[in-house]
């Protein structure tokens, strides 16, 4: 996009939040953003949760110098729970802090797009100013729609309200098993967190999702015609977006040029993923049984700073360790740039915990997607995989942590079905080819990255 004198480009500040499923995406949305001749600005809290999150921010503002660093240290918050949520809460109480960075900036800042999770706090404080502003939704059309009508749905009387679902209107049934377990809670952090920033969605210029048209088309214009909730801001559809292209590569790269053309099945469950010790044997039983080379990502904990260096052997088991180097597959302990695997021809299959950035990225390179939800919005995403042709989800598996196990037969059967179906192939090969018509010239993402920019000035 060209800007005349006439017209200077829009100076936009982009306000994420903790963890690199929140991180991820606003970066990747800085980089698109500058390379359509804005200004942009990236707003970091610190401290941050994770060693993940402080070495990506140092390597982003290395590789993108235009983009301008805005920094700003919080009190974090003590207590118990998940130390994310914790974050969100902290950063949350925090609009005293940005304010007057904000109203001082030069170039004038002409909108400020906000991380859903801060909405209900920085979007009231930030509308005095004039600037405008737009929410990022980091999830799916679906989880926005979700988002956006549940507190309509826990105002209708309990006698009234079925105990089984939430019906979304232009959507569909979502069962309560779908619904992240945190939200049967009416007490519990997120719930509260969750039901604000979905009070105040309506207060957005816009809200912008990392999604495209051909992959949630029905939720999109029920979304945008008002038949999810009358008056509902524009939603703009803007990815899938691009991977950034940082200065650190893969180590995994050395092995899979080795492998076969889709020969291998990725496994990965996330940065903020932690499983058991049993389910993490019961996963490398069924990988090694599937007789499918795989390079599998194993994290303990959700947190990396407590993630300790345990060998193999003493994680898995001498004799499955064994096994497993017969094989000639990879086991990594720690953090990989996913999307370098993905996009590599050897991959042929992703067993995923379908967090959002996970199934977009995905779509992008055609990857099946073999669905195991663990926690959130993830079973909300596994059904966008499914519906869309994208993967499959077995919904037996339940979610991670609640007790069960799942067996490593019944995981050695799945992934034997992902890698192994042309049918399931074909047709995510053919969400891709959506994926990328949606973020070409014309296309229905580069559209709606138009429509935010225009909307994108003061007042």
């Amino acid at each position: 996009m060209v800007f005349s004198v006439e017209q200077p480009r829009p100076h936009i500040a982009i306000l994420p939040s903790a963890g690199m499923g929140h991180l991820t995406p606003s970066c990747r949305l800085a980089t698109t953003l500058a390379t359509q001749g804005c200004h942009v600005s990236l707003i970091v809290f610190h401290p941050m949760v994770s060693n993940a999150e402080s070495n990506s921010m140092t390597t982003f503002f290395s590789t993108f110098p235009s983009i301008h660093p805005i920094h700003l240290n919080i009190v974090p918050l003590p207590g118990p729970g998940d130390p994310f949520f914790l974050q969100f809460e902290a950063i949350r109480q925090s609009p005293h802090l940005l304010l007057p960075l904000l109203t001082s900036s030069s170039p004038p800042i002409t909108s400020v797009i906000v991380d859903i999770s801060l909405a209900s706090t920085f979007l009231p404080a930030i509308s005095p100013t004039g600037i405008s502003t737009f929410v990022f939704f980091i999830a799916s059309a679906s989880m926005l729609s979700l988002c956006a009508y549940f507190p309509t749905h826990i105002d209708i009387d309990e006698s009234q309200r079925s105990k089984d679902h939430v019906e979304v209107p232009g959507v569909g049934i979502i069962p309560m098993a779908s619904i992240p377990p945190q939200l049967h809670n009416p007490s519990d952090l997120f719930t509260t967190q969750f039901v604000a920033n979905g009070r105040a969605l309506m207060q957005a210029t816009g809200v912008l999702l990392n999604t495209f048209e051909a992959l949630e088309p029905e939720t999109l214009t029920a979304l945008n015609n008002g038949v999810v909730l009358p008056g509902f801001p524009p939603v703009m559809a803007v990815g899938p977006l691009k991977q950034l292209p940082l200065l650190e590569t893969s180590a995994a790269f050395p092995w899979l040029d080795e492998q076969a053309e889709r020969s291998v099945v990725y496994v990965n469950f996330g940065s903020r993923t932690g499983m058991s010790v049993e389910q993490i044997r019961e996963v490398g039983v069924g990988l090694e049984r599937s007789g499918v080379k795989f390079l599998w990502v194993i994290k303990m904990k959700m947190v990396d700073k407590e993630e300790a260096q345990v060998e193999l052997e003493e994680l898995l088991g001498e004799e499955l360790v064994k096994r497993i180097k017969e094989t000639g597959s990879m086991v990594v302990h720690g953090w990989v740039e996913q999307e370098e695997i993905l996009k590599h021809g050897a991959v042929g299959g992703f067993v995923s915990h379908c967090g959002w950035n996970s199934v977009t990225e995905a779509a992008l390179h055609g990857v099946p997607v073999l669905a195991w939800p663990q926690r959130g919005d993830q079973k909300v995403n596994a059904e966008v995989v499914r519906r869309s042709g994208l993967g499959i989800w077995v919904e037996e598996w339940s979610w991670g942590g609640e007790g069960k196990v799942v067996k490593g037969e019944e995981i050695e059967e799945r992934v034997k079905e992902l890698m192994e179906s042309p049918a399931l192939r074909s047709s995510a090969a053919r969400v891709a080819a959506e994926a990328v018509k949606a973020v070409g010239d014309g296309g229905s993402s580069e559209k709606s990255l138009a429509e935010l920019i225009g909307k994108s000035w003061k007042g």
